[in-house]
């Protein structure tokens, strides 16, 4: 036993729930940063301040401030839970497919484009941001696929989950 009060089983829990939620903040604001970027320089600055640089810049560390919010939310918010609720959230989140599934078609992405945005911007941008600003689009890309599969009818199959599995 801890000696904060918290066991090692609600310890792990939070471990598996921070990262998670990390993930899902990297997402979001990788999937947010570039537009909001873009239509803040356009309005404020005009289109002569707008540079792939810039752009790739802002979506990294979009996704980065992504990280460390949801990060920092998730464990405010599981320090605070008691150990069987934040169980079972755990265990929904591993039994959640379509998460996964957009987890999966993020990291895909990711890499997928941290690869490609270099071979293709190689002289508009400095190496730092094309490749973790080609990561931070990808992971956009990819969570945009995984929902434009759900809505053209390849949803991810449903889980249920195991009642041993489910605290009481």
């Amino acid at each position: 036993m801890a000696s904060d009060g918290y066991s090692a089983a609600h310890a792990a829990d939070t471990e598996v729930l921070v990262r998670r939620s990390m993930t899902k903040g990297y997402e979001l604001l990788s999937l947010l940063a570039p537009p909001i970027y873009t239509a803040f320089v356009l309005v404020r600055k005009g289109r002569g301040h707008f540079t792939a640089n810039r752009l790739l810049r802002a979506t990294w560390v979009g996704g980065a401030v992504g990280c460390a919010a949801g990060g920092a939310f998730e464990y405010v918010r599981s320090a605070n839970s008691n150990e069987v609720t934040v169980r079972t959230r755990r265990i929904q989140h591993a039994y959640d497919t379509a998460s996964l599934r957009a987890d999966d078609h993020s990291t895909i992405g990711a890499i997928l484009l941290a690869v490609l945005t270099p071979a293709v911007l190689w002289k508009r941008a400095s190496p730092v941001n094309l490749i973790l600003g080609g990561a931070g689009i990808g992971s956009a890309v990819g969570v945009l696929t995984h929902y434009g599969r759900a809505l053209t009818g390849s949803p991810a199959p449903k889980v249920d989950i195991p009642e041993t599995l489910v605290p009481s």
